[in-house]
């Protein structure tokens, strides 16, 4: 409870005081990234939603949402995987005029294998992305545009139709 109340204390105005918000949200423009993850996260996602990073420069806004490929709340399909991506994608541009582009990356934990270096100069990645995308504002469903890479493996999961 006092965390709560130190945090709102010391937020810029206008910001979130969600914790789950204030968890998620990076990069150099943390206000907007604040602010974006307090609107994505008002409501219940399907996909865990697990970064939110936001940058500036000049006028202009660049936001990045990082999302788990792991452990749905929901049956997910890649219809139902495209149609979050999209509604994600288009909260974000609604929730500020001067954000111009998002980019998106779902990612999955990798197995470094037992006794791997996970940090420093020598470390093996622990997550890999099995789908990415970026969008400009103005863009029609994202998720099916140019520029998206899906890995074919989680690719063909959500053809199946995943669970939780």
């Amino acid at each position: 409870m006092l965390l709560g109340i130190a945090l709102a204390a010391t937020a810029p105005l206008g910001a979130t005081t969600d914790a789950r918000a204030l968890a998620r949200a990076a990069g150099g423009d943390r206000a907007t990234a604040l602010r974006v993850a307090g609107i994505l996260l008002a409501q219940p996602l399907p996909i865990q939603l697990t970064k939110v990073r936001c940058e500036r420069f000049g006028d202009q806004r660049f936001c990045g949402l990082t999302l788990s490929g792991v452990k749905f709340h929901r049956r997910i399909d890649r219809r139902a995987f495209e149609t979050e991506i999209d509604a994600l994608i288009g909260q974000t541009f609604a929730g500020d005029p001067q954000i111009v582009e998002v980019d998106l990356w779902t990612t999955v934990p990798a197995d470094a294998g037992k006794g791997a270096v996970v940090s420093g100069d020598f470390a093996l990645p622990t997550s890999a992305t099995v789908f990415a995308t970026t969008a400009r504002r103005g863009e029609v469903a994202p998720s099916r545009g140019r520029n998206v890479f899906w890995d074919p493996a989680f690719r063909r999961e959500l053809a199946r139709g995943t669970t939780e």
